[in-house]
């Protein structure tokens, strides 16, 4: 099969804007997901009254609904309610609802292994319940949560695919525009794959590269 290389040239400017507005929603998503990760982990863990409840409600909601029916939601529901969001903005909020709760889950799991006898120790030495959560919890829960939130944060990446059903001109819904279009099918989806693997193969990278770095510094090995 040949490849029609005029065609690629005519819609590669086409998916380098669409890479970097994928990019930007995935970065801010990323973002967002993690400080409400980090926020609803700190509550459990806490077991706040009154918050708890709320945030194991939002927990369970989020990782089972899909992302695109909380985007519709988003998109379309709000708007019977008088709240009416930019594609953009739902995107961004959608991709934070999702990674938020998987964010949660992977801090949980980093805080709750952190030791009784050096939180007691901390609290020993009179630290504050704020001091003990930056000093003591949050590094040494960090080196443990690392690689499930760089798994989540390919995730969330990967997700962006689903934005383009809200008319965000994203990668996938470039490529689907230019497939009804011109019938060009191999080369659009060729295109789309390479700009997923440009997109998300660096970031591999370099969340391996912080692991070994976090866990030499951890263990000396």
């Amino acid at each position: 099969m040949s490849i029609n290389w005029e065609f690629v040239m005519t819609a590669l400017p086409l998916y380098e804007k669409a890479a970097w507005l994928t990019l930007k929603l995935a970065l801010w998503g990323i973002v967002s997901s993690l400080l409400i990760g980090l926020l609803c982990s700190i509550v459990l863990y806490y077991k706040t009254k009154g918050l708890a409840p709320l945030v194991r409600c939002y927990i369970e909601l989020s990782r089972n609904t899909p992302l695109l029916i909380q985007l519709f939601f988003l998109y379309y529901g709000l708007t019977k309610l008088g709240v009416t969001l930019s594609e953009q903005t739902c995107g961004i909020a959608g991709l934070a609802f999702l990674g938020g709760s998987y964010m949660a889950e992977a801090f949980r799991g980093g805080v709750e292994s952190v030791s009784k006898s050096q939180i007691e120790s901390g609290l020993s030495i009179g630290l504050s319940n704020r001091q003990l959560v930056r000093y003591v919890i949050l590094p040494q829960a960090f080196s443990v949560t690392l690689p499930s939130l760089g798994a989540n944060c390919i995730f969330l990446l990967k997700e962006t695919s689903i934005v383009g059903a809200i008319a965000i001109p994203d990668l996938m819904h470039v490529t689907q525009d230019l497939i009804g279009m011109y019938y060009q099918t191999f080369e659009s989806l060729l295109m789309l794959v390479l700009a997923y693997l440009i997109l998300i193969f660096p970031l591999s990278i370099f969340l391996t590269w912080l692991e070994r770095k976090v866990r030499y510094a951890e263990f000396g090995n």
